[in-house]
């Protein structure tokens, strides 16, 4: 991505704190997924039941395919403007999460379009990714989102500690402390 397509100073002076709302939006994603499997695997609630904790009082998101999309792609733009601020090893290991959440992001346009087509995946009765014809859509979700968030993790890690060298071409003031 081009420097002038990104605003000013994210991946320098704003980067940190852009880099930590953008972390709490994925926690907090990320929690709501273990919360539904919680709720099936250890409470025993039916999947329609099983929501998470924002699904419960306000379930209408839980079946809004919009808002998935809209989560996939909030995901996407984030790993895409953040990336400017990650060098060397944290750099690759944000390129592993950006990768993996491209692919998640299509499969969410494919739910996306299918739901506002009425015509499903080879004739399921509900909108279906190519990748839940193999595994049940809230496990696959669940896997989708701990692939993209283990890498991620890894890259803030080594970019909050890193090397002397890559320290040294870094614009941002995330580092803690070179770490070698």
């Amino acid at each position: 991505m081009r420097t002038e397509a990104v605003p000013a100073g994210l991946n320098a002076r704003h980067h940190k704190a852009a880099l930590g709302a953008f972390m709490v939006v994925v926690v907090a994603h990320w929690g709501e997924h273990i919360a539904q499997a919680v709720q099936v695997y250890a409470l025993g609630w039916p999947l329609k039941e099983a929501r998470g904790l924002l699904g419960v009082p306000f379930p209408w998101l839980v079946s809004s395919e919009w808002m998935h999309y809209g989560y996939a792609l909030i995901m996407l733009i984030g790993l895409i403007l953040l990336r400017g601020g990650f060098v060397g090893r944290s750099r690759t290991w944000w390129n592993v999460s950006l990768g993996i959440q491209v692919w998640h992001h299509l499969e969410h346009l494919l739910l996306l379009v299918q739901a506002l087509a009425g015509a499903n995946l080879l004739g399921r009765p509900a909108p279906t990714s190519l990748i839940q014809l193999l595994v049940p859509r809230m496990e696959l979700h669940l896997f989708y989102n701990a692939l993209v968030f283990a890498p991620m993790v890894v890259a803030v890690l080594l970019h909050r500690r890193p090397r002397v060298s890559e320290g040294a071409g870094m614009r941002c003031t995330c580092a803690v402390a070179p770490s070698w």
